[in-house]
């Protein structure tokens, strides 16, 4: 029959692996402690009639043991859940513990009152903005960023080999040796058929502009050559005459009111208008002719 006085000699005087000394005091590690102090009254181990109140996922459960199932070390805890109301669990308190030690059941109501004040504080934290700390990986972000380039060049090569196999199997460079999957190589001819009807679209929409502007230049050189051709034929015929013929000629006003400005203004309006030609005839009527033999 277990002793309570003989097991806290032992364990007082002698080793307890739950025991924690200190300058001050003894603590005591045991989950089943009700206080956290090693002493006589506190020692789950030293007292065959216990009770304490522990906290598990929210909820408050009332552990007791009792000194018939010292026996049954499985059964040795009867576990009773509190309400989560305060008042309704400090009830069951006193309902459970009516004939137990004065001492047990003021420190399980203190503990109650504790549990439930820091699972308060804890759903008052969840409901509240929290900064979240995420650790950088750095050396995983670097080989990940290593398997990423990698990836990226073998699908240039990869690439480039394809180009370089259908240029070979356009220019007949296997033959009918190897059997090549068709489809690959007749998407790469739709492929290259489209882009060379694209180009020739934009090539024929540049030879319609040149087309134009050529036969604007060739326009603009036939009038130059027409009015060349017109200048040619205006030129100015010299008649062999006498001195009289000068005098007379010098005499008349109306041959000498011709001006080179007039001439030029001529000019002028013909190049204008190629097409229209203006002839100038003057005459000339000699007082005394002379006969030249």
């Amino acid at each position: 029959m277990e002793n309570d006085d003989i097991v806290w000699s032992i364990i007082n005087k002698s080793f307890c692996s739950y025991k924690v000394n200190t300058k001050t005091q003894r603590f005591c590690r045991n989950e089943y402690n009700l206080t956290g102090l090693c002493n006589r009254s506190s020692c789950p181990l030293a007292n065959s009639q216990y009770a304490t109140v522990r906290e598990e996922d929210g909820n408050c459960f009332l552990y007791m043991k009792t000194v018939e199932r010292s026996g049954f070390p499985r059964n040795m805890w009867e576990k009773v859940k509190l309400s989560k109301s305060l008042e309704k669990a400090l009830r069951q308190i006193n309902e459970y513990l009516v004939y137990w030690p004065g001492f047990l059941k003021q420190k399980c109501k203190q503990r109650l009152l504790k549990i439930s004040q820091y699972l308060i504080r804890m759903r008052k934290l969840r409901l509240r903005r929290q900064k979240k700390l995420v650790p950088i990986q750095r050396k995983q972000d670097r080989r990940e960023r290593r398997r990423e380039e990698k990836a990226l060049v073998a699908a240039r090569l990869d690439s480039a080999i394809e180009k370089e196999l259908l240029e070979r199997l356009k220019r007949g460079t296997y033959g009918d040796i190897y059997n090549f999957p068709q489809v690959a190589f007749n998407r790469a001819l739709e492929e290259e058929e489209d882009a060379e009807v694209n180009m020739e679209g934009e090539d024929y929409g540049e030879d319609e502009e040149n087309e134009g502007e050529e036969a604007e230049e060739e326009i603009d050189e036939e009038l130059e050559k027409e009015l060349e051709e017109e200048s040619e034929n205006e030129e100015v015929e010299y008649v062999e005459a006498d001195s009289d013929l000068e005098a007379e000629l010098e005499s008349e006003s109306d041959v000498e009111d011709i001006e080179p400005k007039d001439i030029n203004a001529v000019k002028d309006n013909a190049r204008r208008k190629p097409r229209l030609e203006i002839e100038y005839e003057t005459e000339t009527l000699s007082k005394n002719p002379k006969r030249t033999v």
